[in-house]
């Protein structure tokens, strides 16, 4: 277990042009055991490890951010493109009911302060976004199954409903695997192609092995700047978590039965 008198270390996500008031990061591992899968700092309930060491990961982290255990709101991912809205009318479910409506949802958008929202991740890519002037944020999960059915786009359509605009936003995209690491099989690279992405532009061979190898960040910035988003508004991260997975959590490199990368945003 995590002792609370350990603070986490949070690698700051940062915005090409900077957003005053709001905070993005992403945690790392702190601790790890290289026997243990689990280790470090774990955020995520469902992926099967020890739920008083994830208690303990989510209580250490609110007491470092100032905000109270129930301000952590996070969805329980499938890989879709859900989109939840985090509103007042959200507050004020019970917790049973909040669980309920972050059933299924691989993204969060909200214009509430001193909430945090975010998603976990083992190599998927994490998606920050934020328009500090209309103070509406949104985090989202990016695995290549939401980046086919294009998930960062329905975030941004659900930011300009809640007031933001999208020559404003700024995007982040935290830790995630490496376009060399990320090896698919060719049904893969065909449900990009028929979804009408560039497959050129964001699949290569590896002359070795003939297998294919796709770059999440670059088809995702596509679909960001196909949104409207200005491509000089995406900052993405270079971090790989299967290359670092000491310090990130990477399902492909631990395998499924792993902890996860908690990926955030925050406005003040």
């Amino acid at each position: 277990m995590l002792p609370l008198s350990i603070m986490i270390e949070l690698l700051t996500l940062d915005f090409v042009h900077p957003v005053e008031g709001v905070q993005a990061f992403s945690t790392t591992r702190v601790d790890v055991d290289k026997r243990n899968a689990y280790s470090g700092v774990n955020l995520c309930d469902y992926v099967g490890d020890d739920a008083l060491r994830v208690l303990d990961s989510r209580i250490t982290l609110a007491m470092q951010l100032g905000v109270d255990l129930d301000d952590l709101v996070m969805p329980r991912q499938t890989h879709s493109c859900r989109v939840a809205v985090i509103d007042e009318r959200f507050r004020s479910l019970d917790i049973d009911k909040q669980e309920e409506a972050l059933e299924g949802v691989d993204a969060l958008v909200t214009a509430l302060k001193g909430v945090v929202i975010g998603v976990n991740t083992a190599d998927c890519v994490p998606i920050i976004l934020a328009d500090g002037e209309a103070g509406v944020i949104a985090v989202a999960h990016a695995g290549w199954r939401g980046t086919v059915g294009r998930i960062a786009s329905s975030v941004v359509k659900d930011m300009c409903r809640q007031g933001a605009s999208v020559d404003r936003i700024q995007v982040a995209m935290g830790p995630s695997i490496c376009q060399d690491c990320f090896e698919v099989g060719d049904e893969v690279v065909e449900a990009f192609g028929q979804a009408r992405f560039d497959v050129d532009a964001i699949v290569k061979r590896n002359n070795d092995t003939g297998k294919a190898h796709i770059d999440l960040r670059a088809a995702n910035s596509a679909v960001l700047a196909a949104a409207g988003i200005p491509i000089d508004n995406i900052a993405v991260s270079q971090h790989c978590s299967r290359c670092e997975h000491d310090r990130f959590f990477s399902a492909r490199r631990l395998g499924i039965n792993s902890g996860r990368t908690f990926t955030a945003i925050l406005q003040r």
